[in-house]
């Protein structure tokens, strides 16, 4: 779901803990919580994954499971082990964006939107992408429905009202109305419909929509509830440090406005690196972030990637599959995707041979096999190795086995550098070239504009 007030996620979410805390009198304060560790551990399955999210409608010309389940085989051959689907359930009509209105206008969050199939296809696909050792997380919708949801009749009292008793849309989303979390019996029935989905589809998790506007104290109470036959994999549509008291993996939306930034002229390599060291005291230390360059969102809003990056394309690429957390790939970004796909109407991705493919498959190889690069506290640091040159980002990621160095050229000059840091000592293999490369002293280099290198052990 689009925010239209970047900001707005933190100051709300802000307000509403503090209240909470206040009236419950529990005596914690909101730096403590930052400060404090997840009570919950993401699946030992998802410590060295990357994750792929799935925009049926949009995927093939059908728009269906049964059609996109067709590319399951070729999503593991590249290296995807979480399926994310934007959501299935039936979009609501009443107020409806668009000739098929928004994904994130739900009806009923016990039912599959028929445009995608049955139940039946959809469990299929779980069982399909089991079978190939992936994992499935769903969509959910919980801050707010569509004016026509099940609810809305059955129990208007979930539902936030103005002084007329009317129901309100939050922000100039006019074809959603807010939800009220403090009945505490929505909290009841969002919890079922959250568990009919992992006991009848044996789906493996969620990723919450502006899981910053529903109260942290929810997602904290329903997640045990959801967990009691299996762990399960929870990302937040959401940057703030204190969602991983409930969330294993929060948005990385500070590193893509800092690829925005740099693409046009106004930050450089530096920022990165302080960025980075910053994240490293700001967030827990089992926190996965998910890093990306595009998303529905970023795609339909705000442009394609080439849009976007020109040409720090394709090195703001290879940097989000390699830095500290989980790359996330969006459906069409193998292919170049290069269209900004509509969101209330349908509009095919087109898909063509495109050196994106093999781009991702190489990395996200690397990631699943070189234990540097694994997920939170699973993989290593980040550490910034000093080129001399504030428009090259380098830094180094190393285990006991293990080691990646990274090189990127953020300007559009080659750069002929000579490093001199023994924390890169090592003989590497090139992961383009395969090409061996001993450092044992100064490691001269010289990078074309806009290129990279990466060398692993």
């Amino acid at each position: 779901m689009k925010l239209n007030i970047k900001y707005l996620r933190l100051t709300h979410y802000s307000l509403i803990s503090f209240l909470y805390l206040f009236i419950t009198g529990c005596g914690t304060n909101l730096l403590e919580i930052k400060n404090s560790s997840n009570q919950f551990s993401a699946p030992e399955w998802s410590r060295n994954s990357s994750i792929y999210e799935v925009n049926v409608r949009q995927y093939s010309k059908e728009g269906t499971f049964k059609k996109f389940a067709e590319s399951l085989p070729r999503l593991k051959e590249m290296g995807i082990d979480i399926l994310w689907f934007m959501p299935i359930h039936p979009i609501g009509k009443v107020n409806r964006k668009g000739s098929l209105g928004s994904y994130y206008s739900v009806q009923d969050y016990k039912s599959i939107n028929p445009e995608f199939g049955t139940l039946e296809d959809f469990k299929s696909v779980v069982d399909q992408a089991h079978d190939l050792g992936m994992y499935v997380i769903i969509d959910w919708v919980a801050n707010h429905t569509s004016w026509d949801n099940v609810w809305a009749k059955a129990n208007p009292d979930f539902y936030t009202k103005n002084s007329s008793g009317n129901f309100i849309s939050p922000y100039d989303w006019t074809d959603v109305i807010q939800l009220d979390y403090n009945n505490r019996d929505l909290w009841t029935a969002m919890t079922n419909a959250m568990k009919y989905w992992v006991d009848e589809c044996g789906i493996d998790g969620f990723r919450c929509d502006v899981a910053a506007m529903v109260p942290l104290e929810f997602w904290k109470y329903t997640r045990p509830q959801l967990e009691k036959n299996k762990k399960l994999f929870m990302l937040a549509e959401a940057h703030e440090p204190e969602m991983h008291e409930a969330f294993d993996m929060t948005y990385n939306w500070q590193l893509k406005d800092l690829f925005v930034e740099i693409a046009a002229g106004k930050k450089n390599a530096e920022h990165l690196a302080q960025y980075f060291e910053r994240e490293l005291n700001e967030y827990p230390t089992n926190a996965y972030r998910m890093t990306f360059t595009t998303n529905h969102d970023e795609n339909s809003w705000n442009g394609t990637d080439q849009e976007r990056f020109k040409n720090y394309t394709e090195c703001f690429s290879v940097l989000s599959c390699l830095v500290n957390g989980m790359p996330l790939i969006y459906s069409g970004m193998e292919g170049g995707l290069n269209k900004r796909l509509k969101f209330f109407d349908k509009d095919t991705i087109t898909w063509v041979e495109s050196k994106y493919s093999d781009l991702y498959t190489k990395l996200l190889h690397l990631k699943k096999n070189n234990k540097a690069l694994w997920n939170g506290k699973y993989g290593s640091k980040m550490l910034s190795v000093i080129t001399g040159d504030p428009n090259v980002y380098s830094f180094i990621r190393r285990t006991n086995e293990n080691s990646v160095l990274v090189i990127a050229n953020l300007s559009g000059t080659i750069k002929n550098l000579s490093i001199n840091d023994p924390r890169i000592y090592g003989k590497y293999r090139s992961l383009f070239d395969k090409n061996y490369y001993k450092i044992d002293g100064v490691f001269n280099i010289s990078i074309e504009p806009y290129s990279y290198f990466v060398l692993y052990i």
